[in-house]
């Protein structure tokens, strides 16, 4: 909620502009016009125009006013109305709208409403946000024509919608005297305010529309208007507009399916054009500049309006304010200070402070802020949604801490209050709180039901296409393949905090800039995604955002809600120009982690019959040090679970909380280059310089670094004499490079350190200093409210670790990479880890007793809740299920399809029942079937009136080798689970390769050569734009990024492109120790996949045929060999066939090779024919 410091309102412009020299003479071409259609991108599914850009082309044009009337929609207006008042263009603002049609909603209609005035906007907001959030059809918001009273017809000017609307419809269907009627039922809604509007877009079938529509308005003496539907700037740019609206409705450019609904001649078109295309009917264009001059809309942007917070009565919000404020205060001071005499010596510190910030927000009028989030944040503390304790600056403010807003003391960690809210820049607050991420849609409803849902909605955000998505979309369009697209979107590379655009990839990657220059049908496709680059193609939900209006939303701004679901309702304004139009934003964030630690302790609290106070912990807990953060044992601990963070907090040694918030906010670009720096001061290895030791309070903590924004503040304060209040301005105008800004601030600064008694010398070499810091320095109350966070999950990972991960696991069950991750950092713990079971899991990961762990069904792909919490339900309820046809029985064949029994059987559900498997996973249709059976006859009773017990014989099967369960396993899982394929060959890679499977791999320094699954090999760029080649390997609980040799991948690239996914691959490494850095080094050499050292070894496939084997099935094993050997000839070994008879073993050889891939071999063993499938050597 940050608004200019200087509220502005943006008048139009006068009228008087608006002084057109007309002429009855058809080709003078003196006359003016006004655009008075226009579909700007934010028409979302077509529109290429910007609004912005499209100012500059209208003032070119000659053009003093300009409509934007998007479909159906608001999106872009205040961007527009912004953009062209400032630039001195008459902005008129309007929408493209769908009318209900009664008589047939397959088939709406269209009117162009524009805004005369505040009152017509006022109704065009509540029309279309009564479409969208009522009205959908076919996800088209529609307006119902019996909605708009005569007071809203006042506001709004109406074009007829030529051959989109109800009149140019009955002309076209040749129903003229149906049109007629239309058309004055429509002049009689808008009296005097109703346009019948003509077009000409190159296409000749209209015309018939065009001289219907005027020998209407010349029977029924109402004005014709020239309108020009523009869809995109110049002509030239048809074809790519043809694509955008080809990607928004899911077709190929080629598709004959496909609408083609635009024409080339819908580019911005001059005012002498316009003329030009419409001479005969010269009053057409005059009554566009007619329109403009009755379209007087004023948006007054730049005041904030806060809602109303309701106070005791006689009591005002600033006098409120202070009273809880000050109640707060000894209630947190109890709670800090226990000891009676030592809270009698703290308390006019803290009562000074408070006094200074009630002071300065009642002033800057913003007492009714801070009352409203109070109100929430203190209702969800006390209705069971946990709340972060401060997010942001926020946590600088000793009166938020007092209202219950924030939960750290900003005394004790020397926050701020100048950085959150300072009176020498008049901006508003802006607090960021974190809600329990499952909770927060339950604080949303506390405040609808406060302020009334037509006061309360969230905020829209844009989502354009980057140029990745560019590349995909357009190639999709045009008809390319997916692998192709692919190929070409992976060249650009994937930087962190950096948006890469097409122009750059092709300018910094030569790769990708010759696979354009090469071929002539890529470049088609870079011409065109260059064209869409950044155009908005969807709509979403602000992530926190949150509006509260002082009254009806639609006073403000229109809303949208997909699906018009009314968890979906938002602005259709983004957050600047909710902000801009005078709405406030509050910031509903939701924090997982909040979730995590809330579902822990729920755990703790079934296990122990006790729930640990975390609220109130003080950050002291040696063993939490020591055992966590010391041994970077920080998987799953918040802010501090990366590699490189854990390895960081190896080195450092925190023992204190200061210590984490100094690294939360040291790791990090830029500061992370004083990381050395720090460590070494702190242990005594270096001594800190300090220009002035007035700087030794300040950065002390810090070992004499910089490393917050407070820092740099109170070295203005101390040394160059500022406020605080000028010092957060210093700051910010650092941060933000302004070089004309500085040249004054320097000044200044130096100005005030000679009053302070220090040389002009040390004063410039401080504000270099400063300026650097201030460039990447943090904000300290964000780093201790999260680092106080992070604290909490270490503390419940140290004394129970079983309850804390598997709460963290439930929070990445769609990451089988992340669950990997956590659960072998569990086993790590001495956790028992249990997989899914029937009659022993939730839809969530649980901690069914301290250091158990138990999978969840919400882990295996394709189970929702609802099944999961059905099973739970009937299990709760009528006991542990006997079998898989009780299951389906018991809770029913509409929870329980073929489908979640399938992904059960693969998972190992029913293991506790019977470990075959593929018994369970053939006898699923059997088990339905059954099942659907027992639910039509369940009316029915035997003649002792009691239901029949029926059971099914299951039909027994060879249970799949270790090989396919596993694979299977994966399949649901996204996991290898029960056990790792890579184990089933330790034995033949320790004996014939000498190498080790990397979760077995030897220590100490040295060659190696190490074996696992392959995850991928690719080419990536480092920040400082070097080109670096990352091998991903995988083993049991193990996973390795090794770096390769770059020049040896690009030798090797077309061999390593056919390596598949989950082949074993071996890998020569080297590991050893750099004196130089003190750091220990590995990596990575040649690198082969089994099959193709199996090939150079002599290997051969063996297969011993059942005794028992049906023909057909013996055809199915020469199917699967034959397609093998026509593909992979490379690698291909010989196979023999073993054939078992009564007292004698035959063997052969087959005149067939194959190639002894992974998959092959998986492939093989599933065959019922065969008895066993190996590699011999």
């Amino acid at each position: 909620m940050r608004f200019c410091p200087h509220f502005v309102k943006i008048d139009p412009l006068e009228f008087s502009k608006f002084q057109p020299s007309f002429s009855p003479e058809p080709n003078d071409m003196s006359q003016d016009f006004v655009h008075l259609r226009m579909h700007t991108e934010f028409s979302i599914k077509d529109g290429l125009i910007k609004p912005k850009k499209i100012v500059h082309k209208a003032i070119a044009s000659g053009m003093k006013a300009l409509a934007i009337t998007d479909l159906s929609a608001m999106f872009g207006d205040v961007i527009f109305y912004k953009a062209a008042s400032g630039a001195g263009i008459k902005p008129i603002l309007g929408a493209d709208c769908w009318i209900t049609n009664h008589y047939n909603r397959d088939d709406p209609h269209r009117l162009l409403f524009l805004c005369k005035n505040q009152d017509g906007y006022h109704a065009l907001c509540e029309l279309l946000s009564r479409a969208w959030l009522k009205n959908q059809h076919k996800d088209r918001g529609e307006i119902d024509l019996d909605w708009i009273t005569e007071d809203m017809a006042k506001g709004l000017i109406v074009l007829s919608g030529f051959n989109t609307g109800s009149v140019g419809k009955s002309i076209l269907n040749g129903s003229f005297e149906a049109a007629k009627e239309e058309c004055a039922q429509l002049a009689a809604r808008f009296p005097g305010q109703f346009y019948l509007e003509i077009q000409r877009i190159g296409r000749p079938e209209l015309e018939a529309v065009v001289d219907g529509t005027v020998r209407l308005a010349k029977e029924l003496n109402i004005p014709v208007v020239a309108a020009h539907p523009i869809q995109f700037e110049e002509k030239e740019d048809f074809e790519f507009h043809e694509a955008r609206s080809a990607i928004a409705e899911g077709y190929t450019l080629a598709n004959q399916a496909r609408p083609r609904i635009f024409t080339p001649e819908q580019y911005f078109k001059s005012k002498e054009e316009m003329i030009a295309l419409f001479s005969d009917i010269p009053s057409a264009i005059e009554n566009t500049v007619e329109i403009a001059k009755m379209c007087n809309l004023t948006l007054k942007l730049g005041k904030p309006q806060l809602p109303i917070f309701p106070t005791p009565e006689g009591k005002s919000l600033k006098e409120y304010m202070a009273e809880l404020a000050r109640r707060g205060l000894d209630r947190r001071l109890k709670v800090l200070y226990p000891d009676e005499k030592v809270r009698k010596e703290k308390f006019p510190t803290y009562s000074q402070r408070l006094e200074r910030e009630i002071g300065i927000i009642q002033e800057m009028d913003f007492p009714g802020y801070f009352l409203i989030v109070q109100d929430f944040i203190n209702w969800a503390k006390t209705h069971g949604c946990p709340v972060g304790p401060g997010r942001g600056s926020g946590a600088g403010s000793l009166v938020a801490y007092c209202l219950g807003i924030t939960d750290l003391d900003p005394l004790q960690f020397d926050l701020l209050f100048e950085r959150f809210l300072n009176p020498e820049r008049v901006s508003m607050p802006d607090f960021d709180v974190d809600f329990c991420q499952n909770n927060r849609g339950r604080v949303i409803e506390y405040v609808k039901s406060k302020y009334g849902d037509e006061s309360v909605s969230q905020i829209a955000t844009f989502g354009t296409m980057a140029a990745k998505g560019a590349i995909k979309d357009v190639g999709r369009t045009l008809d390319m393949s997916y692998m192709e697209t692919d190929r070409l979107a992976r060249m650009i590379p994937t930087i962190p905090g950096k948006n890469i655009t097409l122009a750059e990839a092709l300018s910094d990657i030569p790769e990708f800039r010759a696979a354009v220059r090469n071929d002539p049908q890529v470049r088609k496709l870079v011409t065109y995604a260059l064209k869409l680059e950044g155009t908005t193609k969807s709509l979403g939900i602000h992530a926190g955002g949150v509006l509260i209006a002082p009254g009806k939303l639609v006073d403000f701004c229109p809303l949208y809600a997909a699906g018009m679901l009314p968890e979906n309702v938002i602005s259709q304004y983004d957050k600047k120009d909710v902000e801009a139009v005078g709405l406030v934003k509050f910031d509903f964030l939701g924090l997982t982690t909040l979730t995590i630690i809330e579902r822990a302790l729920d755990y703790i609290e079934a296990n122990t019959g006790s729930r640990p106070d975390i609220e109130h912990m003080e950050c002291d807990d040696e063993a939490t040090y020591r055992n966590i953060f010391q041994k970077g044992d920080t998987v799953a601990v918040f802010q501090f679970e990366s590699t490189g963070m854990r390895q960081l907090l190896i080195r450092a040694v925190p023992t204190k909380i200061s210590d984490l918030i100094a690294l939360n906010a040291l790791y990090r670009p830029g500061p992370m280059d004083l990381i050395d720096d720090f460590i070494d001061i702190r242990d005594g290895k270096k001594k800190a310089e300090y220009a002035d030791d007035r700087l030794i309070p300040i950065l002390e903590e810090t070992s004499g670094i910089m490393v917050y924004q407070e820092q740099v503040m109170l070295v203005a304060q101390k040394i160059g004499g500022y406020s605080l209040g000028g010092a957060d301005i210093l700051r910010r105008a650092m941060g933000k490079k302004d070089v004309a800004e500085m040249e004054r601030q320097s000044k200044v600064f130096i100005e005030g350190a000679a009053k302070n008694g220090v040389t002009e010398e040390v004063a410039t070499h401080l504000f270099e200093l400063m300026r650097k810091f201030a460039g990447y320095g943090f904000n300290k109350s964000h780093a201790a409210a999260y680092s106080y966070v992070a604290y909490k999950t270490a503390w419940l990972k140290n004394y129970y670790p079983a309850e804390f991960l598997a709460s963290s696991l439930t929070e990445v069950m769609t990451d089988a990479t992340k669950m990997r991750t956590i659960l072998s950092d569990a086993a790590k713990h001495g956790v028992e880890i249990l997989g899914p079971d029937i009659n022993g899991s939730e839809f969530n990961f649980t901690s069914p007793k301290t250091k158990v762990i138990r999978l969840g069904f919400g882990a295996l792909k394709g189970i929702g809740q609802g099944p999961a919490d059905a099973i739970v339900k009937e299990r709760s309820e009528n006991g542990p299920f006997k079998d898989m046809y009780d299951l389906a029985k018991r809770v029913g064949t509409s929870a329980i399809t073929k489908k979640v029994l399938q992904a059960f059987s693969l998972a190992g559900v029913f293991d506790s029942i019977d470990p075959n498997r593929r018994k369970w996973f053939d006898n699923v249709d059997l088990v339905i079937q059954a099942a659907q059976q027992s639910e039509s006859s369940s009316n029915q009773f035997s003649l002792f009136g009691e239901e029949e017990e029926q059971c099914v014989e299951m039909i027994e099967v060879t249970p799949w080798s270790e090989r396919s369960t596993l694979e299977k396993e994966f399949s649901v899982m996204g996991m290898y689970f029960s056990s790792h394929p890579s184990h089933v060959y330790k034995k033949e890679l320790s004996r014939y390769y000498g190498a080790s499977l990397l979760d077995a791999a030897p220590e100490g320094f040295g060659d190696f050569r190490v074996a696992g699954i392959y995850a991928g090999c690719e080419k990536r760029q480092s920040k400082d734009g070097k080109y670096f080649v990352q091998l991903h390997l995988e083993a049991g609980e193990k996973v390795e990024d090794y770096r390769i040799n770059l020049e040896y991948y690009e030798r090797n690239l077309e061999k390593i492109k056919t390596i598949p996914k989950g082949e074993i691959v071996v890998v020569s490494i080297k590991r050893g120790h750099s004196k130089k850095t003190n750091k220990d080094w590995v990596s990575a050499g040649e690198f082969a996949p089994l099959y193709e050292l199996r090939k150079e070894n002599g290997a051969k496939v063996k297969m011993r045929i059942r005794p028992d084997a049906d023909p057909a099935e013996l055809e199915g094993i020469q199917q699967i060999i034959l397609n093998n050997s026509i593909k992979n000839q490379e690698f291909a070994v010989p196979i023999e066939m073993e054939f078992v008879f009564p007292g004698k073993l035959l063997c052969t050889k087959l005149p067939m090779k194959i190639s002894p891939s992974w998959d092959i071999i998986t492939k093989l063993e599933e065959c019922s024919a065969l008895e066993g499938v190996s590699v011999k050597y």
